[in-house]
């Protein structure tokens, strides 16, 4: 299948703009599929009080497709070395349309279904492992951190998420927000497969995903960056998918009120992810994450003591926000630099995988507490 994909090299003088193009393609399709990928987040507090569910229960929903999304980015990165992203990204949002589809028309109605539903949403977060090495591929080293920042702007789907889906169901029904998000990843699908061209220097991948898989786990980068990743995408991931039951249990806000506040909460993170990719280009990946953990560190333990929301409270979350999006943007920029260029993709896979790890757990440990 992968050698029927051609190596595509863009026209004279046309190279900027193919890769814009290319970037834009890909952002877009994280940030769909990421969009679905966060659906039941929202809906959490409805399920709970329709099915009579117990804290617990509630966070597990949310987390189910995080660690599925999380883990099923190791064998997606490996395959997108082996295939390439115009054959996986829309291979991803089909699945993913499928999983949907069947929480929004037969998936509501118990613990179990959701359960399944969640488990197979998970695909849609495994697009981040499509993404990464395909933009990588198309950027010149030194511009590489500014490019997987400004590609790490997807995961603002999870914003779509927040502050569309509660509206949707509310003024649509329950099946609403599922029926877009199927419509949209379809046309996506569609056009990906019609417009999205491999990078001039790919070549598929001619190692098995097992081989490739056992190779990547013995190189260092895999782990330093796993590491890093697990906190930063991982904090961000953990209130991504908690923060509004959150705020709902522990000051009182209804769930739309809520949902927007996960929203700007998103958003900030969003914005600072490829700030702190532009940063790690000028100087260096190391000390923009020591700089992210400081700052992360201080704003946690001041919302530790739960202060009063406005001011301080909102405060410590946008601080924190925006320091967990820099150093994820800047997480990147070191598997861009240490990466072996033919491994990107397979080591995006354990990173990937390591940062939805690092959001597993927090939300079960939260509705346990």
């Amino acid at each position: 299948m992968s050698a029927s994909v051609p190596v595509s090299k863009p026209p004279d003088g046309s190279g900027n703009r193919t890769r814009t193009g290319m970037l834009v393609m890909a952002t877009l399709g994280f940030a769909l599929n990421f969009w679905a990928w966060a659906l039941l987040s929202p809906l959490a507090p409805a399920f709970k009080e329709q099915l009579s569910l117990s804290a617990f229960q509630q966070a597990l929903i949310v987390a189910v497709p995080v660690i599925v999304g999380s883990l099923g980015r190791i064998p997606v990165g490996a395959l997108t070395d082996k295939h390439g992203a115009r054959i996986m990204f829309p291979i991803v949002s089909l699945l993913t349309v499928i999983a949907v589809l069947y929480i929004g028309l037969f998936g509501q109605k118990s613990l179990t279904t959701l359960l399944v539903g969640g488990f197979f949403l998970g695909i849609g977060g495994t697009a981040f492992a499509v993404g990464v090495p395909y933009v990588n591929g198309w950027f010149p080293p030194e511009r590489r951190g500014l490019a997987i920042g400004l590609f790490g702007v997807g995961m603002g789907g999870t914003a779509i998420s927040g502050l569309t889906t509660v509206n949707l169901a509310r003024s649509w029904g329950e099946t609403a927000p599922f029926i877009a998000a199927a419509v949209v990843l379809v046309v996506y699908a569609a056009l990906a497969a019609l417009i999205m061209r491999e990078p001039p220097s790919w070549a598929p991948s001619t190692v098995s995903v097992a081989k490739r898989l056992t190779r990547t786990m013995k190189l260092s980068v895999t782990w330093y960056a796993s590491a890093l990743y697990a906190v930063t995408f991982g904090g961000f991931v953990a209130f991504s998918v908690y923060l509004v039951a959150y705020l709902e249990s522990g000051y009182g806000l209804d769930r739309a009120d809520a949902a927007y506040r996960l929203a700007g909460f998103v958003l900030v993170a969003v914005a600072l992810r490829p700030v702190g990719g532009w940063l790690s280009d000028k100087i260096g990946p190391s000390r923009v994450l020591a700089a992210v953990f400081v700052v992360v560190g201080v704003a946690a333990a001041v919302q530790s003591t739960t202060p009063e929301l406005m001011p301080v409270g909102t405060t410590s979350f946008l601080v924190m926000a925006g320091a967990l999006g820099a150093g994820a943007g800047a997480t990147f920029s070191f598997v861009a630099i240490m990466a072996p260029s033919n491994a990107v993709g397979a080591v995006t896979g354990f990173v990937g995988a390591a940062g939805g790890l690092g959001g597993f757990v927090p939300p079960l440990i939260m509705g346990a507490a």
